[in-house]
Protein backbone atom coordinates (compact mmCIF):
# COMPACT_ATOMS: atom_id res chain seq x y z
CA UNK A 1 0.00 0.00 0.00
CA UNK A 2 1.24 3.56 -1.14
CA UNK A 3 2.32 5.84 1.79
CA UNK A 4 0.43 8.74 2.30
CA UNK A 5 2.11 11.82 0.78
CA UNK A 6 3.86 13.03 3.61
CA UNK A 7 7.75 12.91 4.88
CA UNK A 8 9.10 12.67 8.56
CA UNK A 9 12.35 14.40 7.41
CA UNK A 10 12.91 18.21 6.73
CA UNK A 11 14.32 17.52 3.60
CA UNK A 12 12.37 20.28 2.00
CA UNK A 13 15.66 22.40 3.76
CA UNK A 14 18.29 20.47 1.61
CA UNK A 15 19.83 23.00 -0.09
CA UNK A 16 21.50 21.12 -3.23
CA UNK A 17 24.84 21.49 -2.31
CA UNK A 18 25.99 18.43 -2.62
CA UNK A 19 28.25 18.57 0.41
CA UNK A 20 27.21 15.14 1.97
CA UNK A 21 28.19 13.36 -1.26
CA UNK A 22 31.53 14.43 -0.96
CA UNK A 23 31.70 12.99 2.43
CA UNK A 24 29.94 10.17 1.77
CA UNK A 25 32.92 7.18 2.33
CA UNK A 26 30.99 4.69 -0.29
CA UNK A 27 29.90 7.44 -3.24
CA UNK A 28 34.03 7.16 -3.67
CA UNK A 29 34.35 3.82 -3.93
CA UNK A 30 31.00 1.99 -5.36
CA UNK A 31 29.32 3.19 -8.54
CA UNK A 32 26.19 1.48 -7.70
CA UNK A 33 25.04 3.64 -4.88
CA UNK A 34 23.37 6.86 -5.88
CA UNK A 35 25.04 8.98 -3.19
CA UNK A 36 23.21 10.64 -0.34
CA UNK A 37 21.68 13.74 -1.45
CA UNK A 38 20.13 11.26 -4.55
CA UNK A 39 19.21 9.09 -2.30
CA UNK A 40 17.84 11.12 0.55
CA UNK A 41 16.21 14.01 0.24
CA UNK A 42 15.87 13.82 -3.78
CA UNK A 43 14.82 10.56 -3.89
CA UNK A 44 12.42 11.31 -1.51
CA UNK A 45 10.68 14.28 -3.06
CA UNK A 46 10.20 11.23 -6.20
CA UNK A 47 9.01 8.48 -3.50
CA UNK A 48 6.01 10.87 -1.91
CA UNK A 49 4.69 11.11 -5.55
CA UNK A 50 5.13 7.61 -6.36
CA UNK A 51 7.13 4.53 -3.97
CA UNK A 52 8.15 2.11 -6.95
CA UNK A 53 10.76 5.22 -7.22
CA UNK A 54 12.76 3.68 -5.07
CA UNK A 55 16.28 2.23 -5.53
CA UNK A 56 17.08 -1.04 -4.10
CA UNK A 57 20.91 -0.08 -4.26
CA UNK A 58 19.84 2.11 -1.15
CA UNK A 59 21.43 -0.87 0.39
CA UNK A 60 24.74 0.27 0.08
CA UNK A 61 24.48 3.21 2.96
CA UNK A 62 26.74 2.36 5.40
CA UNK A 63 24.75 4.73 7.87
CA UNK A 64 27.82 6.15 8.86
CA UNK A 65 26.49 9.42 8.94
CA UNK A 66 29.15 11.54 7.98
CA UNK A 67 26.74 13.08 5.52
CA UNK A 68 24.83 14.34 7.98
CA UNK A 69 27.53 15.73 10.09
CA UNK A 70 28.28 17.80 6.72
CA UNK A 71 25.25 19.07 5.90
CA UNK A 72 25.03 22.66 6.48
CA UNK A 73 21.45 22.43 6.96
CA UNK A 74 20.51 20.37 9.64
CA UNK A 75 18.95 17.43 7.07
CA UNK A 76 18.71 13.63 8.61
CA UNK A 77 20.09 12.36 5.03
CA UNK A 78 20.69 8.55 6.44
CA UNK A 79 17.46 8.54 7.96
CA UNK A 80 15.21 9.50 4.73
CA UNK A 81 17.30 6.71 3.07
CA UNK A 82 16.68 4.02 5.70
CA UNK A 83 13.68 5.08 6.43
CA UNK A 84 12.78 4.82 2.81
CA UNK A 85 14.22 1.07 2.66
CA UNK A 86 12.08 0.14 5.73
CA UNK A 87 9.05 1.52 3.87
CA UNK A 88 9.65 0.48 0.39
CA UNK A 89 12.01 -2.65 0.18
CA UNK A 90 11.08 -5.43 -1.30
CA UNK A 91 14.37 -7.20 -0.33
CA UNK A 92 13.45 -9.82 2.73
CA UNK A 93 16.33 -10.90 4.99
CA UNK A 94 18.34 -14.42 4.27
CA UNK A 95 19.87 -16.39 6.24
CA UNK A 96 23.51 -14.39 6.52
CA UNK A 97 21.16 -11.50 7.32
CA UNK A 98 19.67 -12.82 9.79
CA UNK A 99 22.71 -14.33 11.49
CA UNK A 100 24.31 -11.02 11.44
CA UNK A 101 21.41 -9.24 13.14
CA UNK A 102 20.48 -11.45 15.79
CA UNK A 103 23.66 -10.68 17.41
CA UNK A 104 22.01 -11.91 21.19
CA UNK A 105 20.93 -15.05 19.35
CA UNK A 106 24.36 -16.33 17.93
CA UNK A 107 26.10 -15.37 20.78
CA UNK A 108 24.10 -17.70 23.17
CA UNK A 109 24.61 -20.33 20.43
CA UNK A 110 28.29 -19.75 20.41
CA UNK A 111 29.16 -19.33 24.16
CA UNK A 112 28.81 -22.92 25.40
CA UNK A 113 30.99 -24.47 22.71
CA UNK A 114 33.26 -20.81 22.31
CA UNK A 115 36.77 -22.57 21.72
CA UNK A 116 35.45 -24.76 18.75
CA UNK A 117 33.51 -22.36 17.47
CA UNK A 118 36.27 -19.79 17.18
CA UNK A 119 38.83 -22.40 15.76
CA UNK A 120 35.99 -23.65 13.06
CA UNK A 121 35.34 -20.19 11.68
CA UNK A 122 39.09 -19.24 11.66
CA UNK A 123 39.90 -22.17 9.27
CA UNK A 124 40.01 -21.43 5.37
CA UNK A 125 37.64 -24.25 4.74
CA UNK A 126 34.76 -22.92 6.85
CA UNK A 127 35.75 -19.47 5.37
CA UNK A 128 35.31 -20.78 1.96
CA UNK A 129 31.77 -22.39 2.99
CA UNK A 130 30.69 -19.32 3.99
CA UNK A 131 31.50 -17.25 1.35
CA UNK A 132 29.83 -19.84 -1.03
CA UNK A 133 26.79 -20.70 1.20
CA UNK A 134 26.26 -17.40 3.10
CA UNK A 135 28.04 -14.93 1.23
CA UNK A 136 30.27 -13.93 3.60
CA UNK A 137 33.75 -12.85 2.83
CA UNK A 138 36.30 -15.40 3.00
CA UNK A 139 38.86 -12.40 3.99
CA UNK A 140 36.90 -11.17 6.97
CA UNK A 141 38.20 -12.06 10.48
CA UNK A 142 35.36 -12.59 12.84
CA UNK A 143 36.19 -11.48 16.80
CA UNK A 144 36.06 -14.53 19.24
CA UNK A 145 33.26 -15.50 21.62
CA UNK A 146 33.94 -16.08 25.10
CA UNK A 147 33.11 -18.71 27.24
CA UNK A 148 32.36 -16.83 30.34
CA UNK A 149 30.56 -13.39 29.63
CA UNK A 150 30.38 -10.30 31.75
CA UNK A 151 26.67 -10.82 33.46
CA UNK A 152 27.90 -13.81 35.28
CA UNK A 153 31.26 -12.36 35.99
CA UNK A 154 29.09 -9.57 37.68
CA UNK A 155 26.54 -11.89 39.35
CA UNK A 156 29.49 -13.53 40.31
CA UNK A 157 32.02 -11.47 41.87
CA UNK A 158 30.91 -7.72 41.33
CA UNK A 159 27.42 -7.35 42.21
CA UNK A 160 26.79 -7.81 45.93
CA UNK A 161 29.17 -4.98 46.57
CA UNK A 162 27.45 -2.72 44.23
CA UNK A 163 25.06 -1.89 46.96
CA UNK A 164 27.72 -0.20 49.24
CA UNK A 165 27.61 3.38 47.06
CA UNK A 166 25.09 5.68 47.47
CA UNK A 167 25.36 7.18 43.74
CA UNK A 168 24.50 4.34 41.24
CA UNK A 169 24.69 4.16 37.56
CA UNK A 170 22.67 1.64 35.15
CA UNK A 171 24.93 0.10 32.82
CA UNK A 172 23.83 -0.82 29.46
CA UNK A 173 27.38 -2.87 28.59
CA UNK A 174 25.55 -4.47 24.66
CA UNK A 175 26.15 -7.28 22.76
CA UNK A 176 29.71 -7.11 22.48
CA UNK A 177 30.71 -6.36 25.82
CA UNK A 178 28.81 -10.08 26.88
CA UNK A 179 30.01 -12.26 24.52
CA UNK A 180 33.32 -11.04 22.68
CA UNK A 181 35.00 -8.10 24.91
CA UNK A 182 33.84 -9.26 28.76
CA UNK A 183 36.83 -7.43 29.97
CA UNK A 184 35.73 -4.16 29.11
CA UNK A 185 32.47 -4.64 31.42
CA UNK A 186 34.75 -5.51 33.93
CA UNK A 187 36.48 -2.51 33.22
CA UNK A 188 34.06 0.11 33.56
CA UNK A 189 32.97 -1.64 36.86
CA UNK A 190 36.51 -1.03 38.03
CA UNK A 191 36.34 2.64 37.29
CA UNK A 192 33.17 3.90 38.32
CA UNK A 193 33.48 2.30 41.64
CA UNK A 194 36.64 3.86 41.86
CA UNK A 195 34.89 7.21 41.41
CA UNK A 196 32.42 6.11 43.81
CA UNK A 197 29.23 5.08 42.20
CA UNK A 198 27.89 1.34 41.98
CA UNK A 199 26.87 -0.03 39.05
CA UNK A 200 23.29 -1.89 38.49
CA UNK A 201 22.68 -4.10 35.16
CA UNK A 202 19.66 -3.89 32.76
CA UNK A 203 16.96 -6.22 31.58
CA UNK A 204 18.54 -5.01 28.37
CA UNK A 205 18.06 -6.63 24.91
CA UNK A 206 20.74 -6.02 21.73
CA UNK A 207 20.02 -2.23 20.82
CA UNK A 208 19.19 -3.21 17.36
CA UNK A 209 21.64 -1.14 14.81
CA UNK A 210 22.66 -5.03 13.43
CA UNK A 211 19.22 -5.53 12.89
CA UNK A 212 18.24 -1.94 10.71
CA UNK A 213 21.16 -2.48 8.74
CA UNK A 214 19.63 -5.69 7.78
CA UNK A 215 16.25 -4.96 7.82
CA UNK A 216 14.90 -7.09 10.52
CA UNK A 217 13.08 -3.70 11.52
CA UNK A 218 10.12 -5.70 13.31
CA UNK A 219 12.72 -7.27 15.50
CA UNK A 220 14.60 -3.95 15.61
CA UNK A 221 11.44 -2.16 16.97
CA UNK A 222 10.60 -4.55 19.28
CA UNK A 223 13.91 -4.51 20.94
CA UNK A 224 13.98 -0.65 20.96
CA UNK A 225 10.60 -0.76 22.75
CA UNK A 226 11.56 -3.00 25.22
CA UNK A 227 14.83 -1.22 25.98
CA UNK A 228 13.23 1.81 26.34
CA UNK A 229 10.43 0.52 28.51
CA UNK A 230 13.58 -0.68 30.80
CA UNK A 231 15.16 2.71 30.77
CA UNK A 232 11.80 4.49 32.09
CA UNK A 233 12.08 2.41 35.06
CA UNK A 234 16.16 3.23 35.22
CA UNK A 235 15.73 6.93 35.01
CA UNK A 236 12.60 7.12 37.21
CA UNK A 237 14.88 5.43 39.83
CA UNK A 238 17.31 8.50 39.24
CA UNK A 239 19.87 6.33 37.70
CA UNK A 240 21.44 7.38 34.52
CA UNK A 241 21.60 5.29 31.63
CA UNK A 242 25.72 4.88 30.53
CA UNK A 243 27.25 2.43 27.97
CA UNK A 244 30.62 1.85 26.87
CA UNK A 245 29.91 1.43 22.86
CA UNK A 246 28.88 4.48 20.52
CA UNK A 247 27.10 2.87 18.04
CA UNK A 248 25.00 1.63 21.18
CA UNK A 249 24.66 4.69 22.30
CA UNK A 250 23.79 6.43 19.25
CA UNK A 251 21.06 4.05 18.19
CA UNK A 252 19.28 4.03 21.71
CA UNK A 253 19.57 8.45 21.83
CA UNK A 254 18.88 8.89 17.77
CA UNK A 255 17.73 6.20 15.70
CA UNK A 256 14.93 4.98 17.88
CA UNK A 257 12.55 7.93 17.34
CA UNK A 258 14.28 8.47 13.94
CA UNK A 259 14.37 5.47 12.26
CA UNK A 260 11.98 3.06 14.01
CA UNK A 261 9.42 6.37 15.06
CA UNK A 262 9.90 4.64 18.91
CA UNK A 263 9.27 7.75 21.45
CA UNK A 264 12.55 7.70 24.04
CA UNK A 265 11.82 11.26 24.53
CA UNK A 266 11.34 10.64 28.62
CA UNK A 267 14.66 8.65 28.64
CA UNK A 268 16.94 10.20 25.58
CA UNK A 269 18.53 12.85 27.68
CA UNK A 270 19.56 10.32 30.09
CA UNK A 271 21.20 7.69 27.66
CA UNK A 272 24.85 8.44 27.73
CA UNK A 273 28.40 7.31 27.29
CA UNK A 274 30.81 6.26 30.01
CA UNK A 275 33.29 8.63 28.75
CA UNK A 276 31.04 11.54 28.70
CA UNK A 277 29.63 10.73 32.06
CA UNK A 278 32.95 10.44 33.75
CA UNK A 279 34.26 13.22 32.05
CA UNK A 280 31.54 15.75 33.52
CA UNK A 281 31.99 14.27 36.97
CA UNK A 282 35.72 15.06 36.76
CA UNK A 283 34.98 18.04 35.19
CA UNK A 284 33.06 19.43 37.85
CA UNK A 285 35.37 18.17 40.77
CA UNK A 286 33.00 15.96 41.91
CA UNK A 287 35.36 12.92 41.38
CA UNK A 288 39.39 12.85 41.29
CA UNK A 289 41.33 10.35 39.10
CA UNK A 290 44.73 9.23 40.12
CA UNK A 291 46.72 8.06 37.69
CA UNK A 292 49.79 5.31 37.42
CA UNK A 293 53.23 6.66 38.13
CA UNK A 294 54.79 4.07 35.65
CA UNK A 295 52.33 3.65 33.04
CA UNK A 296 53.24 4.66 29.33
CA UNK A 297 51.84 4.40 26.25
CA UNK A 298 51.99 5.70 22.86
CA UNK A 299 48.30 5.45 21.23
CA UNK A 300 46.13 6.25 18.27
CA UNK A 301 42.56 7.91 19.00
CA UNK A 302 40.02 6.53 15.90
CA UNK A 303 37.07 8.25 16.34
CA UNK A 304 33.98 6.27 15.31
CA UNK A 305 31.04 7.72 12.65
CA UNK A 306 28.78 7.16 15.41
CA UNK A 307 30.70 9.12 17.48
CA UNK A 308 31.55 11.62 15.42
CA UNK A 309 27.39 12.28 14.95
CA UNK A 310 27.21 12.50 18.85
CA UNK A 311 29.88 15.11 18.83
CA UNK A 312 31.86 13.70 21.97
CA UNK A 313 34.95 12.43 21.11
CA UNK A 314 36.42 15.60 22.82
CA UNK A 315 34.90 13.58 25.92
CA UNK A 316 37.69 11.04 25.38
CA UNK A 317 40.34 12.90 24.05
CA UNK A 318 40.56 15.23 27.50
CA UNK A 319 40.36 11.85 29.47
CA UNK A 320 42.83 9.99 27.79
CA UNK A 321 45.02 13.40 27.88
CA UNK A 322 44.82 13.29 31.70
CA UNK A 323 46.96 10.34 31.47
CA UNK A 324 51.00 11.74 32.52
CA UNK A 325 52.38 8.80 30.74
CA UNK A 326 50.36 8.65 27.23
CA UNK A 327 51.30 10.09 24.22
CA UNK A 328 48.00 10.51 22.60
CA UNK A 329 47.77 11.34 18.70
CA UNK A 330 44.00 11.70 17.31
CA UNK A 331 43.76 10.37 13.45
CA UNK A 332 42.06 12.34 10.77
CA UNK A 333 38.87 11.95 10.69
CA UNK A 334 38.21 8.68 8.38
CA UNK A 335 35.66 5.66 8.44
CA UNK A 336 37.16 2.35 9.02
CA UNK A 337 34.46 0.74 6.42
CA UNK A 338 33.07 -1.52 8.65
CA UNK A 339 29.65 -0.32 9.31
CA UNK A 340 28.85 -3.03 11.90
CA UNK A 341 28.12 -6.01 9.80
CA UNK A 342 28.09 -4.38 6.03
CA UNK A 343 32.17 -5.20 6.06
CA UNK A 344 31.25 -9.15 6.24
CA UNK A 345 29.03 -8.99 3.55
CA UNK A 346 30.76 -10.23 0.39
CA UNK A 347 29.32 -7.85 -2.02
CA UNK A 348 30.71 -4.94 0.60
CA UNK A 349 34.30 -6.33 1.52
CA UNK A 350 36.30 -4.83 -1.32
CA UNK A 351 34.18 -1.23 -0.56
CA UNK A 352 34.67 -1.91 3.09
CA UNK A 353 38.68 -2.33 2.86
CA UNK A 354 38.85 0.81 0.35
CA UNK A 355 37.10 3.15 2.72
CA UNK A 356 39.35 2.02 5.64
CA UNK A 357 42.36 2.20 3.44
CA UNK A 358 43.81 5.67 4.84
CA UNK A 359 42.76 4.71 8.24
CA UNK A 360 44.71 1.60 8.30
CA UNK A 361 47.53 3.64 6.30
CA UNK A 362 47.56 6.57 9.18
CA UNK A 363 48.10 3.85 11.96
CA UNK A 364 50.64 2.46 10.82
CA UNK A 365 52.53 5.36 9.90
CA UNK A 366 52.22 6.54 13.68
CA UNK A 367 52.82 2.56 14.58
CA UNK A 368 51.42 3.28 18.11
CA UNK A 369 51.28 0.57 21.04
CA UNK A 370 48.01 0.18 19.95
CA UNK A 371 44.51 2.22 19.21
CA UNK A 372 42.07 4.15 21.03
CA UNK A 373 38.42 3.51 20.04
CA UNK A 374 34.58 3.10 21.35
CA UNK A 375 33.65 1.01 18.41
CA UNK A 376 33.81 -2.63 18.64
CA UNK A 377 33.17 -3.06 14.89
CA UNK A 378 35.53 -0.56 14.06
CA UNK A 379 38.13 -2.24 16.64
CA UNK A 380 37.62 -5.69 14.77
CA UNK A 381 38.03 -3.94 11.30
CA UNK A 382 41.67 -2.38 12.50
CA UNK A 383 42.67 -4.62 14.25
CA UNK A 384 42.22 -7.63 11.15
CA UNK A 385 43.39 -4.54 8.73
CA UNK A 386 46.44 -3.40 10.83
CA UNK A 387 47.11 -5.69 13.09
CA UNK A 388 47.25 -3.16 16.11
CA UNK A 389 45.20 -4.27 18.96
CA UNK A 390 42.30 -1.77 19.71
CA UNK A 391 41.32 -0.88 23.35
CA UNK A 392 38.04 0.51 24.39
CA UNK A 393 38.63 4.28 26.42
CA UNK A 394 37.41 2.73 29.92
CA UNK A 395 39.51 -0.14 29.52
CA UNK A 396 42.59 2.02 28.80
CA UNK A 397 41.50 4.34 32.09
CA UNK A 398 41.45 1.19 34.25
CA UNK A 399 45.20 0.04 33.15
CA UNK A 400 46.39 3.69 33.52
CA UNK A 401 44.61 4.70 36.79
CA UNK A 402 45.76 3.42 40.47
CA UNK A 403 42.24 2.24 40.88
CA UNK A 404 42.94 1.75 45.04
CA UNK A 405 44.38 5.79 45.11
CA UNK A 406 40.88 6.61 43.06
CA UNK A 407 38.77 5.15 45.53
CA UNK A 408 40.50 6.48 48.83
CA UNK A 409 40.59 10.15 46.81
CA UNK A 410 36.66 9.57 46.31
CA UNK A 411 35.83 8.31 49.28
CA UNK A 412 33.41 10.32 51.43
Amino acid sequence: MQEKNISFNNFEQCIKCTVCTAYCPVVAVNPAYPGPKQAGPDGERLRLKNKWFFDENLKYCMNCKRCEVACPSGVKVADLIHSARRRFSRATPDLRDMMLANTDLMGKLARPFAPVVNAVISTKPAKAVMDVMLDIDRNRTFPKYQSKGFEKWFRKEAEASQSEYSHKVAFYHGCSTEYQQPEVGRAFVQVMNAVGYGVQLLDEKCCGVAMISNGLWNGAERHARHNVKVFEKAVSEGLPIVGVSSTCIFTMRDEYPDVLAVDNSKVRGSITLAEKFLFELVDSGKVKLVFKEDYRARIAYHVPCHMEKLGWSIFTKALIGMIPGATFSVLDSGCCGIAGTYGFKKENYKYSQEIGKPVFEAIKAIAPDFVCSECETCKWQIEMSTGYTVKNPILILAEALDLEATAAANRK
